[in-house]
C-alpha cells in the first residue's frame, strides 16, 4: 500500500487544471492515479494556493505527518510565492528544505522533492524569478544525492517553459503542464512513463491589446492582494485533508 501526501502551494494544488464541475486536479492528482497502476494506493493534498514556504513547511509538513496510518510518500515543493516578493532570501528558502528532509528523514518517508516550472519567459520581471530560481535550484541539488529522497528537477525542464503549458495568468501551468510535470514525476520514481509533449506551435505574437488585458485582469489583482496583505489561499482548505482511496 503506497500512502502518498503532497504539500505546497498552487503548484501542487493544481491550480490552471481545472475540471468541468469546476476543481482543480493537477499533477500530484495525476501522479497518485500513475502509482495506482502498480498497485492500492490512498492519497491526501494538503497544498493551497499562495502559501509561503514557512507554513507549507511549519503547518502542511506537521500535519501529513501526523496522518494516520503514516504516509510512505511525500511530495514537497515551496518558495515560488516568497521569490516573487521583493527581498526574498534563497538561504533562508534552502533552510526551509532542508527542515523538510530532516523531518522525512527521522519519520522514515520518502521524500519526493520537487523544483517548480520556470514561468519565467512570460512574466514582468521574469529575469528576477528567473535568478532566484536557478539559484534556489543550484542549492537544493547541491544538498543530494540522499537516501530516501527524489528530486525531479521541472525548474531547468526547457520544454515546460513553452507558452502551450500555460495558463492565461502566466504563472500557474494548464492542464497540458500538469501532465507533463507528473510524467517526469512518475519516470523519476522509476515508472515506465515516456515524457509528456505536445506538439510544437508558434510563440505567441505580441500584442498591445492583449497585454494590457493580462495586466488587467492578473497583475493589477495580485498586485493589490499584496497591497492589502491578502493571499488567494485566504479561507482555503486544503482539497484531499484526509487519505482518500486513488485508482489507476
Amino acid at each position: 500500500m503506497t500512502r502518498y501526501v503532497a504539500i505546497g502551494d498552487s503548484f501542487t494544488e493544481g491550480l490552471g487544471d481545472t475540471l468541468p464541475d469546476g476543481t482543480e486536479r493537477g499533477w500530484a492528482d495525476l501522479v497518485a492515479a500513475g502509482l495506482a497502476t502498480e498497485g492500492p494506493v490512498e492519497y491526501a493534498n494538503l497544498a493551497i494556493r499562495g502559501r509561503l514556504i514557512e507554513p507549507i513547511v511549519n503547518d502542511q509538513l506537521e500535519a501529513a505527518l501526523a496522518l494516520s496510518p503514516a504516509p510512505t510518500l511525500l511530495s514537497f515543493n515551496g518558495g515560488g510565492n516568497d521569490m516573487l516578493r521583493r527581498g526574498a532570501s534563497v538561504d533562508r528558502l534552502v533552510a526551509f528544505t532542508e527542515q523538510v528532509i530532516r523531518r522525512c528523514t527521522d519519520a522514515g518517508v520518502r521524500l519526493l522533492l520537487l523544483s517548480g516550472a520556470d514561468p519565467s519567459d512570460h512574466l514582468p520581471f521574469g529575469s528576477t524569478f528567473r535568478h532566484r530560481g536557478e539559484a534556489l535550484t543550484a542549492a537544493v541539488e547541491a544538498l543530494l544525492p540522499l537516501d530516501g529522497v527524489t528530486f525531479v528537477d521541472c525548474f531547468r525542464d526547457v520544454e515546460l517553459r513553452r507558452h502551450v503549458y500555460w495558463s492565461p495568468d502566466r504563472l500557474h501551468l494548464n492542464a497540458a503542464g500538469h501532465r507533463r510535470v507528473a510524467s517526469l514525476i512518475l519516470a523519476g520514481l522509476g515508472h515506465n512513463v515516456p515524457p509528456h509533449v505536445l506538439d510544437p506551435g508558434p510563440a505567441p505574437a505580441f500584442r498591445l491589446l492583449a497585454e494590457a488585458r493580462y495586466y488587467g485582469q492578473h497583475v493589477v489583482p495580485w498586485i493589490n492582494r499584496r497591497l492589502r496583505g491578502r493571499s488567494s489561499g485566504d479561507n482555503r482548505l486544503p482539497k484531499y485533508p484526509t487519505w482518500t482511496p486513488i485508482t489507476a
